[in-house]
C-alpha cells in the first residue's frame, strides 16, 4: 500500500487525531516562545483535517467510505475502527475548517501577553482532536471515549477564566449535565453491542434487537444525544456556557460540541429512523426546543445570549428534522447542519469583534456601528440572512428542503411542520433584533466609537459568511455529496414502485417477483411523486434535490409566511420583558441544593470525626452483609482439618492471645507491640506452611511498620481515650474475624475449577526464567498488577508526605518554632562527620553497632535484590531491608545522620524507580515484544563466568528504589521531629494533644 494512500485512508485519520494530541502538548511552549502568532501555526493542524476530507471527496462521493480497523485492547474487544462516509466527511469539514478559522481569529481576540493563552490553545486543539476522533470512530466504545473527552475539554474551556464565579459555575453545569447523558448513552451502547456481539456500528446496525429491549436502548442513547446538543429539557446549560470566551462559543457551541448529539442522531437515523420511540422523542423534543429557544432569544439584550438561545432553537430544528426518519428529511437536516455551522459561527465571531472593539455587547448600548464598520455589518447581514432563511444563502436552501420534506410526510410530521414554521418566524424575528441592536443608529443612544478593526481579526468571520453564500449558490454540487448519506435512509417495509435513474443502489432496493423495484416506506413518505406515469403505469419516484430555485412551491410559500410573521414578531419584540431564567436552570439549581443538603446531612450523621466510629461502621456492614449472605447460603464443605502440624496450633494460639491482650491494652505502645506479635506470628505460620518468601516479606513489613508506628506514637498521648468500649471493640473484632475466616474457607472449599496458579510453578521456570514462583509472579506473570500497585504507592507516598510537611509548617507558624531550614545542623555526630560521638539523647552502643552493620545490611539488600528470582528475596523485600538500615541509622543519629547516609531527594528516587519499571515495559515493546515481557539471557563473561540474566530484574530494581524511597520519605516526614531537631511546642499545645481523644 503506497504512502499517499495510507495518509488519505483510515491510517491518515488516526494520524490526524495523534497530530492534534501532539500539537496540544506543544501549544503552551509555542505560545510562550512566539506569543499569539503561535495560534496561526496551530491552526494548520485542524486545517490538515479539512485538507484530508477534501482529498477524500472523490471516493466518498462514489459511495466508498474510508474504513479500517486496528487492534487497541483485544482482550476487551476494543479496536481503533475508522468509518468515514458522507456524514462524517461533512463533520470533518466543519470541525477542521471552522476550527482553523477560529484559531486564527483567537490570535487577535486575546490580548498580547495573556498568561492563559497557552492553556487555551492546548485545550482548543485537543478538543478539535477529540471531535475528530468522535466523528471517525466506528467502534461505539471508542466513540464514547472521545465523547467524554470533548465533555472534559469543554468544561476546561468554558471555565477559561477560573477567577470568575460565573465561569466556574457554567463549566460545572455543562460537565454535570452532559456527563449524566453520556453515562446513559454508554448503557445504551452496551445493550446494543452485547446483543449484536460487536460494537462496530457498521456491523451492529444490521443486527439490532426488537421490542422493549430496543426501545430502552434507543431512549438511553437519545439521553446522551439530547443532553449534548442542549435539547429540552437540557437546554439550560448552553446559554450559561456563554461565560466562555467568544472563540469557544463560536466553535464548541455553534460548529462542534453541540453538533455531536446531532451527528450521533443522524448517524443512527438510517437504522432507527422508523422506530416509534426514536421518532416521537426527536419530533416532540426538537419542536418544543425550537419554539422555546426562539421565544427566549427574542427577550435577550446581550447579543451573545441571544445567539446562544438561537443556537438552542436551531439545534431543536435539526433534531426534529432527523426525527422524521425519511430520506429527504435526512438530506435537509445535513444541509441545515452545514448552513447553521457557517452562519452561527460567523455571528458569534462578529459579536466577539464588536465586544472587543466597543467594550460592550448589550443591544441597548450599541448605536451607529453599521456606519463606522460597514463591512463588518455586511458580514453580519450576510450571515443573518442565512439564519433567517433568505435567498440565495445556504440557510434558505436548507430551510426550504425541510419544509418540502415534512409537507410530504405523515399527519404527525405535518403538525410538526406547523411548529417549525412558527419557530422559523421566531428565528427571523430575533435575527432582525440582533442586526438592528448591534448595527442600527438609535437616536437616544450615544454612538459607539469602536477601535480600529483589522482584517486579521474579522477576516475569519467574513470567510465563513461568504462560504454560506457559496453553499447556497452551488446547492446542486452540495446535494451530490449530501445525497450519498441521505440515500442510506431507506428502511422499513417494502412497497412496489419504480425509482429514478441511479437511485436503486442507494435505496438498497430489492426486486419483486413481478420485476418492479421495492423502496422503503420512509422513502415513499419523503419523496415527491411526479404526476407523470411511466409506460407500464407505475409511479416514478423522484428524490428531492437541493437547489436554489424549485419554482413556486408550497415550501416557498411557507418560507415567505415565516418571513412575514417573523417581521411582525420583530416589531412586537420591543414590548416583551427582558429574559428570565429558564425552568430547566431553576430545576437544576433545586436539584443541586437538595443534593448538597443531603450530602451535608449524610456526612454529619456518618462522618463524626471519630476514627473508631467510622471503622466500626465499615466493619459492621461487612459482618452484616457478606456474613448474612454466607450464613444464609452456607457455601462451605463439611470436610476440613484444623492444622497441618501441631506447631501451627501453638503459633495460632499465641497470635490469638496477643490479639486479645492488644484489645484490652490501655497504652498505645503496648497495643502496637502486641499487634506486631500477631504479625510475626503470621510470618511463622507462613514458614510452617512452606512459604519462606512470604514469611520474609511479612517479617520485614512488620518490622518497618513497628518502626513507623513508634515515630507516629511519639506525637500522640500515651494512653487511649476512655470513651470507646473495649467490649464493643472486642465483639466487633471477633465477628469480623469469624466472617473473614468463614469467607476464606467458603472460597477455598467451594472451588470446582482448577486454580489458575497450578501452572505457575512450571511457568516460573519456562516463561519467567526463575525458581522463585512468588517473585516471578510479581515481576513477570502478573507484572501489570505490580505496575499498578507501585504507581499507587508512589502517588500515596507523595500525597501523605506533602500533607505531613504542610501540617508541620502550619504547626511551626502557630507555635512560632523555627523550621528545620532555619536550624543550624548539630555538629559532633560521630556517624555523620565529626570524629567524636555525641552522647546526649542517643546511645553510644547503638551508634557503634549501626556503624558496623549499616553497610553490611545494605549489601544484604542488594544480594536479596539480585538473588530473588531464584531464592527468597526480590525487589520488595530487598527494599525493606535497605529501608530498615536507614531506619536504624536514623534512630542512632537523627535527621542529620539520615541525610548523611542518604543525601538524595526521596521524591526523585520514587520517580526514578517508577521510570525504571515503566521503562522496562517500554523497552520490551521497542524490541518487538509485549509490554513488560521479559527475556532470558545466558552470558559467558571473562571474570564472572556463566551468568543467567533475566531482564525482569530491571523491573525489580525499580521496585527496590521505590520501597527505599518510600521508607526514606516516611522517616523524613513522620520522623522529622526527633531529639534536638524536634519542633518546640508550648505547654498548652502539649496539654491539648494529651486531652484530645484519638
Amino acid at each position: 500500500m503506497s504512502a499517499p494512500h495510507l495518509l488519505l485512508g483510515a491510517p491518515g485519520a488516526l494520524l490526524l487525531v495523534a497530530a492534534h494530541a501532539l500539537a496540544a502538548v506543544a501549544a503552551p511552549l509555542a505560545v510562550r516562545r512566539v506569543g499569539r502568532r503561535a495560534l496561526y501555526l496551530l491552526a494548520a493542524v485542524p486545517a490538515a483535517s479539512l485538507a484530508w476530507a477534501l482529498a477524500n471527496t472523490g471516493p466518498i462521493l462514489a459511495g466508498r467510505a474510508v474504513a479500517g480497523a486496528y487492534p487497541w485492547v483485544p482482550g476487551l474487544g476494543l479496536e481503533l475502527a475508522v468509518q468515514v462516509g458522507a456524514l462524517g466527511w461533512l463533520m470533518i469539514v466543519l470541525v477542521g475548517g471552522v476550527g482553523a478559522l477560529v484559531l486564527a481569529y483567537s490570535a487577535r481576540y486575546f490580548a498580547a501577553g495573556d498568561d492563559r493563552l497557552g492553556r487555551f490553545a492546548a485545550l482548543f486543539v485537543a478538543f478539535a482532536g477529540a471531535m475528530l476522533g468522535l466523528v471517525v470512530s466506528d467502534n461505539l466504545l471508542v466513540l464514547y471515549v472521545f465523547w467524554e473527552l470533548t465533555t472534559v475539554l469543554s468544561y476546561l474551556l468554558i471555565g477559561h477564566d477560573a477567577a470568575r464565579r460565573a465561569s466556574r459555575a457554567a463549566a460545572t453545569q455543562a460537565l454535570l449535565v452532559t456527563t449524566l447523558g453520556g453515562l446513559a448513552m454508554l448503557a445504551g451502547f452496551v445493550m446494543l453491542g452485547q446483543h449484536a456481539g460487536t460494537y462496530r456500528w457498521s456491523q451492529l446496525s444490521g443486527a439490532l434487537p426488537d421490542g422493549a429491549y430496543l426501545t430502552v436502548a434507543l431512549l438511553l442513547v437519545l439521553l446522551g444525544a439530547l443532553s449534548k446538543s442542549a435539547i429540552f429539557p437540557f437546554s439550560f446549560w448552553l446559554p450559561a456556557a456563554m461565560a466562555a470566551p467568544t472563540p469557544v462559543s463560536a466553535y464548541l457551541h455553534a460548529a462542534a460540541m453541540v453538533k455531536a448529539g446531532v451527528f450521533l442522531t443522524a448517524l443512527m437515523t438510517p437504522a432507527f429512523g422508523e422506530a416509534t420511540a426514536w421518532r416521537a422523542v426527536l419530533l416532540v423534543a426538537g419542536t418544543l426546543t425550537m419554539l422555546v429557544g426562539g421565544w427566549t432569544a427574542l427577550r435577550q439584550h446581550d447579543a451573545k445570549l441571544l445567539l446562544a438561545h438561537g443556537t438552542v432553537s436551531q439545534l431543536g430544528l435539526l433534531m426534529a428534522v432527523f426525527g422524521a426518519g425519511s430520506r429527504d428529511a435526512a438530506l435537509a437536516g445535513t444541509a441545515m447542519l452545514l448552513a447553521h455551522a457557517l452562519f452561527k459561527a460567523t455571528l458569534f465571531l462578529v459579536v466577539g469583534v464588536v465586544d472587543r472593539s466597543t467594550g460592550t455587547r448589550d443591544l441597548r448600548e450599541l448605536s451607529g456601528l453599521g456606519r463606522r464598520a460597514p463591512w463588518l455589518a455586511a458580514v453580519a447581514v450576510l450571515a443573518g440572512a442565512s439564519m433567517a432563511g433568505l435567498p440565495p444563502t445556504a440557510g434558505f436552501v436548507a430551510k426550504e428542503a425541510i419544509f418540502e420534506a415534512l409537507l410530504h410526510g405523515s399527519a404527525v410530521e405535518r403538525v410538526v411542520l406547523g411548529g417549525l414554521v412558527l419557530g422559523s418566524a421566531l428565528t427571523v424575528a430575533y435575527t432582525l433584533r440582533l442586526l438592528r441592536g448591534v448595527f442600527a443608529t438609535k437616536p437616544a443612544v450615544t454612538p459607539a466609537r469602536p477601535r480600529r478593526i483589522g482584517w486579521a481579526f474579522a477576516g475569519p468571520a467574513a470567510v465563513l459568511a461568504v462560504a454560506g453564500l457559496a453553499v447556497g449558490g452551488f446547492a446542486p454540487a452540495v446535494d451530490r455529496m449530501l445525497a450519498v448519506y441521505a440515500d442510506t435512509v431507506y428502511a422499513g417495509a417494502a412497497q412496489p414502485g419504480a425509482v429514478g435513474d441511479g437511485q436503486a443502489d442507494a435505496a438498497q432496493a430489492g426486486t419483486a417477483q413481478d420485476g418492479t423495484a421495492q423502496i422503503g416506506a420512509a422513502q415513499a413518505d419523503a419523496v415527491q411523486i411526479a404526476a407523470a406515469r411511466s409506460g407500464d403505469g407505475h409511479a416514478i419516484v423522484v428524490p428531492y434535490q437541493l437547489a436554489l430555485w424549485h419554482g413556486f412551491t408550497p415550501a416557498l410559500g411557507l418560507s415567505a409566511l415565516a418571513l412575514a410573521v417573523g417581521a411582525g414578531l420583530f416589531l412586537l419584540a420591543a414590548r416583551l420583558p427582558s429574559g428570565v431564567r429558564s425552568t430547566g436552570a431553576q430545576a437544576y439549581d433545586r436539584v443541586l441544593t437538595w443534593v448538597g443538603r443531603l450530602a451535608v446531612e449524610l456526612t454529619g450523621a456518618t462522618q463524626r470525626g471519630s476514627l473508631p466510629f467510622s471503622l466500626g461502621v465499615i466493619l459492621l456492614v461487612m459482618v452484616a452483609l457478606p456474613g448474612g449472605v454466607m450464613l444464609a447460603g452456607r457455601p462451605w464443605s463439611a470436610e476440613g482439618r484444623a492444622w497441618d502440624t501441631p506447631a501451627q496450633a501453638v503459633v495460632a494460639a499465641g497470635v490469638i492471645v496477643a490479639a486479645v491482650i492488644a484489645v484490652r491494652a490501655s497504652r498505645r505502645l503496648t497495643a502496637m507491640i502486641l499487634v506486631g506479635v500477631t504479625g510475626y506470628g503470621t510470618a511463622v505460620l507462613f514458614v510452617l506452611h512452606g512459604a519462606p518468601d512470604l514469611a520474609l516479606t511479612q517479617f520485614l513489613v512488620e518490622t518497618v511498620t513497628i518502626a513507623m508506628f513508634v515515630l507516629v506514637l511519639r506525637r500522640l498521648p500515651p494512653r487511649f481515650s476512655r470513651r470507646p468500649s473495649r467490649r464493643g471493640r472486642a465483639a466487633i473484632g471477633v465477628a469480623v474475624g469469624v466472617v473473614a475466616a468463614g469467607m476464606a474457607y467458603a472460597a477455598t472449599s467451594a472451588r470446582q475449577a482448577e486454580p489458575i496458579s497450578s501452572g505457575f510453578a512450571d511457568l516460573a521456570v519456562s516463561y519467567g526464567g526463575g525458581d522463585n514462583v512468588v517473585n516471578v509472579i510479581l515481576v513477570d506473570i502478573r507484572a501489570w498488577d505490580t505496575m499498578g500497585e507501585i504507581a499507587v504507592l508512589v502517588a500515596a507516598a507523595t500525597g501523605v508526605a506533602s500533607l505531613i510537611f504542610r501540617g508541620s509548617a502550619a504547626l511551626r507558624r502557630r507555635t512560632g518554632s523555627p523550621g528545620p531550614a532555619s536550624r543550624t545542623p548539630v555538629a559532633g555526630r560521630w556517624l555523620a562527620t565529626a570524629p567524636r560521638p555525641a552522647t546526649e539523647g542517643t546511645s553510644i552502643i547503638l551508634q557503634v553497632v549501626t556503624r558496623l552493620l549499616f553497610h553490611v545490611i545494605v549489601l544484604l539488600s542488594v544480594y536479596l535484590l539480585f538473588s530473588g528470582h531464584n531464592a527468597p528475596g526480590g525487589g520488595f523485600a530487598a527494599g525493606l531491608v535497605c529501608g530498615l538500615a536507614l531506619t536504624v541509622r536514623y534512630l542512632a543519629g537523627g535527621r542529620a545522620e539520615l541525610n548523611a547516609a542518604a543525601p538524595v531527594d526521596a521524591g526523585a528516587v520514587l520517580g526514578a524507580g517508577l521510570f525504571v519499571s515503566v521503562g522496562t515495559g517500554a523497552a520490551a515493546m521497542l524490541l518487538g515484544g509485549d509490554v513488560l515481557q521479559s527475556a532470558t539471557l545466558d552470558l559467558s563473561l571473562p571474570v564472572l563466568g556463566e551468568v543467567h540474566l533475566v531482564t525482569s530484574v530491571f523491573f525489580d530494581i525499580g521496585v527496590y528504589l521505590i520501597v527505599v524511597a518510600l521508607v526514606l520519605d516516611i522517616l523524613r516526614s513522620l520522623g522529622a521531629p526527633i531529639g534536638a531537631d524536634d519542633i518546640s511546642m508550648d505547654d498548652s499545645s502539649v496539654k491539648t494533644m494529651k486531652e484530645e481523644p484519638v
